[in-house]
């Protein structure tokens, strides 16, 4: 996955401490005051307008408190998740974020972006390539699709061509339970084209939006791609986890449960931030979402550290909003990442990072620094494999990093005929159909297996779905012949490369 830009820092604006009382005291009324009121001190705009997210304690004194000198200081409110004290504002001072932090009850504050729009952080290899079908097929697919043919036994007309579904046993676990229409999938993501004929039956508009801006917006179609020829990521993960068995195209991993769209990449270079993420995982956790599938990292950092106060602001933000939709019964999977990194060494250097900016290489404590939301509490990390169980080439790895695997995709391990293509093929926009590797394309089906176990298990926690998908779990073992540039370290049941293993998907809808 490409990753995230450097930030600009910022100079701190010194309010002396008698000025700020006064300021957020102010003046009782009918008291008479014998002093003139002081002046407001000049608050700085001449900065780019960024956008940032400010973190507190959630008690309703503290937060409005913070909210008053968010304004106070050059900031509007794009939108207030008091719930999880998470404040979404723009502002154009360059001190911003470091006049925040100082503000009490603020836990950490900082920018979310540093410039201009720039290609984004999916964990997609490469672009797509789109399958060429018979002038006869989209007649006959259109056909199909009205007439509701197919079904959990009939195999789709371009399953022959999916390795990836018997590599985890989807093609069986889909006559033995397809899922249920009670579970959704969140794809958080670039939106998803819920018009393909594939996706249109499983796919729920009430449960969708766009989250681009940080706030919400469930208009119809919002949660669409913006440009279907550069934004088509979303989709090719719906239709992995849920592209329906209906007589058209390809099957998903969960072809009965449902699929839904939080749009959160912009509209211009796809970036993710950390406002829009944000926004999806409590519209998720508050919209009856039963698992969510991040396909990411949150721009405009690779990793994340704690010794950065806009980085740790970041994480921060998202990790509340991932714990509030823990809390609520959701059930979140995120891909590993594409830069063969072992995520449990020492120190890895990330050459990637700003994104949004001239990137340079930086080294990275892996223990102060966090691919996020992947590596966030609670959150199932997926790498990626390829048709012959092995890591995909690309595919970061780690040794208590890794929770599962599951097929990515790997255009140096070729299957037999008739696939013969060693990626993952699933819906494009428009009604179409393509290939793509990544360890975007593994989140997936991990997220598939998760609703068949919500499915069979519709009262479990999502700590209990994680320990029965890992307990289910296959685990090849370490290769004989691991790549000298990617280690294998562990047991037969855990290992860096599989973690606990690649998920079942026939034992998950078993039961």
């Amino acid at each position: 996955m490409a990753h995230l830009r450097t930030r600009r820092r910022h100079a701190l604006l010194a309010v002396p401490a008698a000025l700020a009382l006064t300021a957020s005291l102010g003046f009782l009324p009918g008291v008479a005051s014998a002093a003139a009121p002081a002046a407001k001190p000049t608050v700085k705009t001449d900065g780019p307008l960024l956008s940032y997210v400010v973190n507190t304690a959630t008690e309703r004194g503290t937060l409005d408190a913070v909210k008053k000198s968010v304004r106070q200081n050059g900031g509007s409110i794009v939108e207030s998740y008091d719930k999880i004290g998470v404040i979404v504002a723009h502002s154009a001072n360059p001190d911003f974020a470091r006049t925040l932090r100082a503000v009490p009850g603020v836990q950490s504050a900082g920018a979310t972006r540093t410039a201009p729009l720039t290609p984004a952080a999916t964990t997609d290899v490469g672009k797509p390539q789109k399958l060429k079908l018979p002038k006869s097929y989209a007649a006959a697919a259109a056909k199909a699709a009205k007439s509701g043919k197919g079904g959990k036994n009939a195999q789709e007309p371009l399953e022959s061509l999916q390795w990836d579904l018997p590599a985890i046993k989807a093609d069986k676990a889909a006559k033995v339970n397809p899922g249920s229409r009670k579970v959704t999938v969140g794809v958080i993501d670039t939106g998803v084209d819920d018009t393909h004929p594939d996706l249109a039956p499983n796919f729920s508009r009430s449960q969708s939006a766009s989250c681009v801006t940080g706030k919400a917006d469930t208009s119809a179609g919002a949660w669409r791609p913006f440009n279907p020829a550069t934004d088509y990521h979303g989709t090719h993960v719906a239709g992995t986890i849920a592209a329906a068995r209906n007589g058209v195209g390809v099957a998903g991993v969960a072809p009965g449960a449902k699929i839904a769209a939080l749009k959160v990449s912009t509209d211009k270079g796809s970036f993710f931030y950390a406002e829009s993420v944000v926004c999806a995982f409590v519209f998720a956790a508050d919209h009856g979402i039963s698992v969510t599938n991040n396909s990411y990292y949150v721009d405009p950092w690779m990793f994340n550290c704690t010794d950065d106060a806009d980085q740790k602001a970041i994480a921060d933000a998202v990790n509340r909003a991932v714990r509030y939709a823990d809390r609520k019964g959701v059930v979140n999977v995120a891909s590993a990442g594409n830069s063969n990194f072992d995520l449990a060494a020492k120190k890895i250097t990330d050459a990637s990072s700003p994104n949004d900016t001239k990137p340079g290489p930086r080294d990275i404590d892996p223990a102060k620094c966090l691919d996020v939301p992947a590596q966030l509490p609670g959150v199932i990390t997926v790498s990626a494999t390829g048709v012959n169980s092995l890591k995909s080439y690309y595919s970061n790895y780690g040794i208590g990093a890794i929770d599962v695997a599951a097929p990515g995709g790997d255009a140096r391990q070729i299957p037999d005929a008739p696939a013969k293509d060693g990626r993952i093929l699933s819906t494009l926009p428009g009604g179409d159909y393509g290939f793509l590797q990544g360890t975007s394309m593994a989140g997936p089906h991990v997220a598939g297996v998760a609703a068949l176990l919500k499915s069979t298990h519709p009262k479990s926690t999502p700590a209990e779905i994680q320990w029965i998908l890992k307990a289910q779990a296959k685990n090849p073992g370490c290769p004989a012949q691991a790549p000298a540039d990617a280690p294998c370290v562990g047991t037969k049941n855990i290992n860096s490369h599989y973690g606990y293993g690649i998920v079942d998907a026939l034992a998950a809808a078993r039961g």
